[in-house]
């Protein structure tokens, strides 16, 4: 759970202003915002994936996941917007949180969950 503290307060911060070389692509953090939240849906399926046998149970905590990880993105955005001066919260970065998260449950769901057909 630290990690989830730790991306908090990184996402807090701004690293714009550093004299870094810096190549200027369009929309690149909405594929940024997508895949974070991607790649953390598909490992937390992974993590309730151990402690889930039952397929009702796994289902409920996929909700749960879901619900935790889009809350998660409203939280940062209303953060930033609220409590910084050089980040903003953005609507689009919601969005491209949101389809990641659905995005990474998909996948996760397809190639992870599924119940093996051979016996």
């Amino acid at each position: 759970m630290s990690w989830v503290v730790f991306i908090t307060l990184l996402s807090l911060f701004s690293f714009s202003n550093t004299d870094l070389p810096s190549v200027k692509i369009p929309n690149l953090d909405k594929l940024v915002h997508f895949t974070f939240y991607s790649v953390a849906a598909v490992l937390g399926t992974l993590s309730l994936k151990e402690f889930f046998v039952v397929n009702k149970g796994k289902t409920l905590a996929l909700w749960y996941l879901a619900f935790f990880l889009i809350g998660y993105g409203i939280l940062i955005e209303v953060l930033q917007d609220r409590f910084t001066v050089t980040r903003s919260g953005e609507f689009l970065d919601f969005v491209a949180n949101t389809i990641g998260v659905l995005t990474g449950l998909f996948t996760a769901k397809t190639f992870f969950l599924r119940e093996s057909r051979l016996k």
